[in-house]
């Protein structure tokens, strides 16, 4: 599926309660649907400011709503690439924040990895 790899909240607009509008759409993917929706479930309240991703719960929630929405459940191979997307991005953003001088993006990530990972399909 083509959809946007940078799900913070600083790119989208909402209007009575519903997303109106994505912005930054230099962060186009075409991706298997489980990739599109694990990189939004693990930073979608970010507004830009460090250590804003989501929580394990938060993207937890994210998932089993986008689930819902879909109208189907995600096979056991689905779920673990929603997470190792989600993993991914994190990783990716605490590199970024730790070589412009730190940030608590890298310790908390350290402190979630073992719940991300499995749910992953990893073995952190």
């Amino acid at each position: 599926m083509v959809g946007h790899a940078d799900w913070e909240s600083q790119n989208l607009r909402w209007h009575d309660g519903r997303p109106l509008v994505v912005h930054d759409w230099d962060s186009a993917v075409a991706q298997p649907e489980p990739v599109v929706a694990g990189l939004a479930a693990a930073v979608w309240p970010a507004t830009g400011a460090p250590g804003e991703a989501a929580t394990v719960e938060q993207t937890d929630q994210f998932l089993a709503a986008y689930e819902q929405a879909r109208g189907h459940p995600w096979t056991l191979a689905e779920r673990q690439a929603c997470w190792a997307a989600g993993l991914w991005v994190r990783a990716f953003n605490a590199k970024k924040q730790h070589m412009a001088g730190g940030g608590p993006d890298l310790d908390r990530l350290a402190a979630e990895v073992p719940e991300r990972a499995p749910r992953a399909g990893l073995d952190p």
